[in-house]
């Protein structure tokens, strides 16, 4: 009977070890691909790596859709995106000088203009759409910005004043700065989403008690101003998309008419009038 009564308890025993070892293993069962937790998990990952165009790619395929994550996503898309867009612009901006100075073999530098040129379409889209969604989504009166400080240098990298004088770079090297300017792209993003632009001290000390929290009205100007310099991108010594142009100064200025006005919203709009006029563009 007694040896019943033990084997009972054996048997009782390994079923409860069973069990929990179960829920451990489905607990630690990673996120299936295609689901938005991927994404979430992909983004974040990509994040901590220092890998900001992955992260925009994979905030982009999770904010297609409502989800749980979207929210948090969708402020976090739109000051990646905004970076990356910036980064790719100016990178673009220096090639097209490097093949000013490099009269002989300009023919790199145009290349690379072109891809930083189209790259920095593709994540200055991405922004248009994540802020105009954003803008439909956020009712309270205060944005977290859910996320850790980014990795970057404000400064330029040194190697740009090599390609500035026309100096060819080996592909490596080209990689190498083009991640560096976009992590810089992010980093100042940032800095203007907390109200400190061109100050990352001061940007880092808002996110050193963790997702600082900043007043949505201010959030969407800071973000404007963004709008703004993307869409130069699109000008006719550019890319020539006037209709884009168009699109991205419309949103930026209906975001500064959605708000109290102040000097920002004013200087802001200004610029956004000033523009239109100098491309003889109406809204």
């Amino acid at each position: 009977m007694a040896t019943s009564r033990m084997q009972y308890s054996i048997a009782s025993a390994l079923l409860v070890i069973g069990a929990f070892l179960t829920g451990c293993s489905t607990a630690s069962k990673p996120p299936q691909p295609g689901t938005p937790a991927f994404y979430w998990a992909a983004a974040r990952e990509m994040y901590r790596a220092g890998d900001y165009v992955k992260t925009n790619d994979n905030l982009a395929q999770l904010t297609r859709s409502e989800n749980d994550f979207t929210a948090r996503a969708r402020v976090w898309q739109v000051v990646i995106s905004a970076g990356v867009a910036q980064a790719h612009m100016e990178l673009a901006d220096t090639y097209e000088t490097g093949a000013r100075a490099n009269r002989n073999n300009p023919a790199p530098f145009r290349r690379e203009t072109n891809v930083q040129r189209n790259a920095a379409s593709t994540a200055a889209l991405q922004f248009a759409e994540a802020f105009h969604n954003l803008q439909h989504s956020v009712k309270d009166e205060t944005i977290a910005l859910e996320f850790d400080f980014p990795r970057g240098n404000a400064a330029m990298p040194p190697e740009l004043k090599k390609v500035t004088s026309g100096i060819v770079l080996p592909p490596a090297e080209l990689a190498l700065v083009a991640k560096a300017m976009v992590q810089r792209g992010v980093l100042l993003s940032t800095c203007r989403a907390v109200g400190a632009p061109e100050d990352p001290a001061k940007a880092l000390e808002l996110f050193k008690a963790g997702n600082p929290q900043v007043r949505t009205d201010a959030f969407r100007i800071h973000m404007a101003s963004q709008l703004y310099d993307a869409a130069q991108l699109f000008a006719p010594t550019k890319l020539d998309q006037p209709q884009r142009t168009k699109m991205l100064l419309k949103e930026a200025m209906e975001t500064t008419q959605s708000v109290p006005a102040d000097k920002r919203t004013k200087e802001l709009t200004g610029k956004i009038q000033g523009l239109l006029k100098k491309q003889k563009l109406t809204l």
